[in-house]
This record gives structure tokens, sequence and C-alpha cells, in this order.
């Protein structure tokens, strides 16, 4: 049986889809296109999906709580984080995490329970572990949480608020850190991959604690209990799999977001996905409760 189906958008395909987020204001599913760049939009009720070029590539987006209206959102940008609004496009001023680091850009990042972002950079050609990650609170505050990632990505909070499981996919580890208040602390590695899983890239987790995490060059999503065993896998089509979200109202609907990057041109390789994961639930996303300065 097949448990996945891909969202037809005629020749359209991601050269690097990332940053799956379900935004239940929009009643949409938002992703991201890092290296085209582009943001894209999947609205549930009737299907259509839109797609909108970006000034420089964007590694994710998460939904904004100081502006309600239909489009708002937050950005990581390669030169900062910014207020984006859609239709018409407007993006604000960017705030500025790694001046100092021409070289790096923005990968991957997320709203945890509290309305604070969590993020990671890293450095565009690969080759330097410039990379760290960053909270940046709903005061304002940008705090370095870690630092030396090849390619960050992640992160996803446990749906008790104790873990935050965040990968370096460069060393193919997954990290879980201890949360307290605001604070992390890198308690243990969570999930080493081999050759054969490819690399550990974005990630979620579900209503139940467990953990699903995409495989970039290993072709599926794989779902980890919280003692890092593999409770069950996915294969998909797409041989560069990037991210996962849960969306709709239940939480019920599984998107997964693949790259291009690298190929030769295929039907399958920079697709969107939705996945039927046998009835899992996931958690609901918060906003960011912030202001962009």
């Amino acid at each position: 049986m097949t448990l996945w189906k891909k969202i037809e958008r005629g020749a359209q395909r991601d050269v690097l889809g990332e940053g799956a987020l379900w935004c239940p204001r929009d009643g949409a599913f938002y992703w991201v296109d890092i290296l085209a760049p582009a943001l894209n939009r999947l609205t549930l009720a009737t299907g259509k999906i839109e797609r909108w070029d970006m000034p420089e590539p964007l590694g994710w987006v998460v939904t904004s709580a100081s502006n309600g209206s239909t489009g708002s959102l937050v950005g990581g940008f390669r030169s900062g984080i910014a207020t984006i609004s859609l239709d018409p496009v407007e993006i604000g001023p960017r705030k500025a995490l790694e001046a100092h680091l021409p070289g790096n850009r923005m990968n991957d990042g997320k709203t945890d329970a509290s309305g604070a972002i969590w993020c990671g950079t890293m450095d565009m050609s690969e080759t330097q572990a410039s990379g760290a990650l960053y909270r940046i609170s709903p005061e304002g505050e940008v705090r370095m949480i870690d630092i030396g990632y090849l390619v960050p990505n992640g992160p996803a909070f446990s749906h008790c608020g104790q873990w935050m499981y965040h990968a370096d996919s460069g060393r193919r580890l997954i990290y879980r850190f201890a949360l307290d208040d605001g604070a992390a602390r890198k308690d243990r590695v969570f999930v080493e991959f081999d050759e054969d899983d490819g690399y550990p890239d974005g990630m979620t987790t579900d209503s139940q604690g467990f953990v699903w995490v995409a495989h970039w060059d290993g072709g599926r999503i794989t779902r980890f209990a919280a003692d890092g065993s593999r409770d069950r896998t996915i294969e998909l089509p797409a041989r560069r799999i990037t991210n996962i979200a849960f969306a709709g109202e239940g939480l019920d609907r599984m998107f997964v977001t693949s790259a291009a990057t690298g190929l030769e041109p295929s039907e399958f390789d920079g697709a969107l996905f939705e996945v039927d994961c046998g009835g899992v639930t996931g958690n609901a996303p918060m906003p960011f409760t912030g202001q962009v300065a």
C-alpha cells in the first residue's frame, strides 16, 4: 500500500524545499524554497498553491502573533530575520544575527511553546563548521545556544516541553537538549545516522512523544521513540527528503518537503508530498509572540 501522494503543481519543483509550517490562522501549509529563493503556500480548503519570489535565501518562516492578518509571517533570511507580508509582498528591515559572517545563511527554525524562535545558521558552501543555534525571545533577546555546526536542522520540541531535538546533518547526528526557562543544555546524542541512512534533516514531533525525521539522501522519513529507537519508516520516491509538518484542523495530515539540488531532473525530487501517518496527530505550532526590530 502506498502511504504517500505527490501534491500536483504542474512542472514546479523546489530547488531546496524546507521550512515546513502549518498556519492555523490561514488554514494553510507554508514551506520555503531556500535557494530559488521562494515562499510557497498550500491552502488546504481549496488546494490552491501560490508561490512568491524572495529577494535572498530564505531558510524558514513562522507565524507572527503581532499581526493577525493572513500572510503575515516572520522569516529567516540570509541577512537576518524580518517580517513578511503577502499580497502584496512586503519585507521589513532585517535583524542581523551574524553580520560578521557574510558566508553564512539561515537553514531551519521553529517556535517553542513560549513563542520564542530557535534557528540555526550555516556556511553556504558547507565546508566550514561556522554555524550556530540561536534563540530569539519574545522580548527580542538574541542568545547563542550552541556553536560549531556544519548543517543545522530542526529544531523540534517534545510534547511535554522538556526536550528539544536538533541535528547537525553534516555529522549525521541528532542531539537532545534539556530545556529550562529559555535555556538549553545539550543532554546527549539522540540518534546517529549511518551511511545507509543518509543524513538527518528537518524534523517534527507528534502528540505521542515520538520524533519524525527526514532523511536527506535516504529517501524516507523515520519515526523515533523517546529513547532513540526506530518505531517505523515510510519510504518516499524522492531522494533528498528535507522537512516534515503536521497540518489541518486535527493536526492529522502530514506534509513532507524535498529537494532537487545536485540531482538530475525527475518527477519526484523537489516535490511536495502528503503522507499517511496512520492516524498520528502532531503538536500545535506556536506563533512568534515578539517583534522584529
